[in-house]
């Protein structure tokens, strides 16, 4: 596989695991499920870039799918469980434990291990 098909790979979970930073940033606005909050959502600096991320990531997404199996490419996504958490600690000072680590630590393995299957 191409390297640069690699660094794409890993690239899109971390976008969207950003998206999600941000969706989480929005979600300050939101109080209810009405129409004066889903108004203040569209306008939300947050919520317009995470959306345009996720469009960026879909579109990026199907170009890489032209050129990888979705079996292989699909693992990557893995990644953005180990990126959310890490991105929510260092913008949302959420906490992390040693047991996330642990788990972080068997996804990149699990993922490198199929990866080279």
């Amino acid at each position: 596989m191409d390297y640069t098909r690699d660094v794409t790979l890993v690239i899109l979970p971390f976008v969207i695991a950003v998206g999600q930073i941000l969706f989480k940033m929005a979600s300050r606005d939101v109080a209810f499920l009405n129409m004066e909050s889903l108004l203040r959502l569209s306008l939300n600096g947050y919520f317009l870039m995470a959306l345009m991320l996720y469009g960026l990531a879909t579109i990026t997404w199907v170009y890489v799918l032209r050129h990888v199996p979705l079996s292989r490419a699909y693992l990557f996504m893995g990644l953005s469980f180990v990126f959310v958490p890490l991105l929510s600690y260092v913008f949302l000072k959420e906490p992390l434990s040693l047991r996330y680590l642990g788990g972080a630590a068997c996804i990149v393995f699990g993922i490198w291990l199929a990866r080279a299957a």
